[in-house]
């Protein structure tokens, strides 16, 4: 019998945790803009925020895969 692995890496899930994150916090920037009067620049800045975020969630969940 074999053992169970453990997770193993998967592309689709790696890009749906990108793609995720970096959307809430451009959800989150755009909320803020608006607040402070101009959503453009806040989703902007939300994206801006959102991809190093999202490579760290990614890098996160499947650092073990790495190693």
């Amino acid at each position: 019998m074999q053992g169970t692995r453990g997770s193993s890496f998967q592309p689709v899930e790696a890009g749906a945790v990108l793609a995720g994150t970096v959307g809430a916090c451009g959800g989150a920037g755009a909320l803020a803009g608006w607040a402070a009067g101009n959503t453009g620049y806040g989703a902007l800045a939300g994206v801006v925020v959102g991809i190093p975020a999202g490579v760290f969630a990614v890098y996160r969940r499947y650092k073990g895969y790495f190693s």
